[in-house]
């Protein structure tokens, strides 16, 4: 993707987004890792290598993970572009991650 929003990405309610969410996190066990461990540490926010030693795993994956990386990690699989994970920029431009609140529910009821 060229970073623009698809028309089909446009205001898809968390209920219909849920199935592709929870196939994204079964095709993914990195993605099911992050998305645990945001879930353990939340309300705070973490950055890439602290995730990827806490997940054992290494920050280029955390990233594709995350963000999207190439045909390993697509970018509409990704835990930002399903709204389970947020980004926010702290100081020095460090990227933090944290879960949202669609994130905690999805991770709640996958460990149900």
């Amino acid at each position: 993707m060229d970073g623009m929003t698809s028309e089909n990405d446009i205001n898809i309610s968390p209920e219909l987004k849920r199935p592709l969410v929870i196939r994204s996190l079964r095709r993914s066990n990195v993605r099911k890792k992050i998305a645990e461990y945001l879930f353990e540490i939340r309300p705070s926010y973490s950055y890439t290598s602290e995730i990827a030693y806490n997940v054992k795993t290494t920050p280029t994956n955390v990233i594709g993970a995350i963000r999207g990386m190439g045909n390993r990690y697509k970018e509409e699989e990704s835990l930002l572009s399903l709204d389970i994970v947020e980004e926010k920029n702290s100081k020095k431009n460090i990227r933090l991650y944290g879960l949202t609140s669609f994130g905690k529910e999805v991770v709640e009821s996958f460990n149900r």
